[in-house]
């Protein structure tokens, strides 16, 4: 019993500290890359790193986080956010959340799966072959998070003047493809490089859960 509560305990502290560091990145320059109407985000690494430590339940609730703080963007602080905010509240809560929420919950089972699959390819001994699921995961968060915001972003606004005033004569879905092209490698780079190598060491410090 006080093994498990221990355990417990240390997830929640896990949890605290990745959601606040989730936060911080929100809210800072740190989190965020702005050029022109795009928008590079390294919020996605926090993230991935909860989901793989803490399970889909972490990873979703970063994620919700993530997607939350994304929102909040959309009153002021992000030009392009706020003024599709101005067309649709309901839609941009729904990408802006629901994208990050499945990106968190989503790394989380690429993660369990590929790793129970490449224990059982270990056949038993130490798996030297998780860092793979490791860099796996770190970057299918990014790429989860590009697919679902940009996927609903052409379904709720590829008719949003606000939209085709920001990219000039490009059609909507070049754009999108373009711009979802270019968001998505930035941020694997940045996950896959600081996700792999944070989770390496928790798992060096015997931190990481095995499922």
């Amino acid at each position: 019993m006080a093994t498990q509560n221990t355990s417990r305990t240390r997830q929640m502290v896990q949890l605290a500290i990745l959601t606040a560091i989730t936060l911080i990145l929100s809210f800072t320059p740190l989190g965020y890359l702005r050029i022109g109407i795009l928008s590079i985000t390294f919020i996605p690494v926090p993230v991935v790193i909860g989901a793989i430590l803490l399970g889909p339940g972490g990873g979703l609730f970063l994620g919700c986080v993530f997607g939350l703080t994304s929102f909040a963007q959309c009153f002021g602080m992000d030009p392009f956010g706020t003024a599709l905010m101005s067309l649709n509240p309901g839609a941009t809560f729904v990408m802006c959340v629901l994208s990050r929420a499945l990106m968190g919950l989503l790394s989380a089972y690429v993660y369990r799966l590929l790793s129970g699959v490449l224990s059982k390819a270990q056949r038993g001994g130490k798996n030297r072959m998780t860092p793979v699921a490791y860099a796996v995961a770190s970057a299918s968060a990014p790429l989860f998070n590009t697919l679902f915001f940009m996927s609903l972003l052409y379904l709720f606004f590829n008719d949003a003047q606000v939209v085709l005033e920001g990219i000039g004569d490009l059609p909507f879905f070049a754009f999108v493809f373009s711009a979802g092209a270019i968001n998505a490698v930035c941020e694997l780079l940045a996950s896959l490089v600081i996700g792999t190598a944070v989770c390496m060491a928790l798992d060096r410090a015997r931190m990481m859960r095995r499922f």
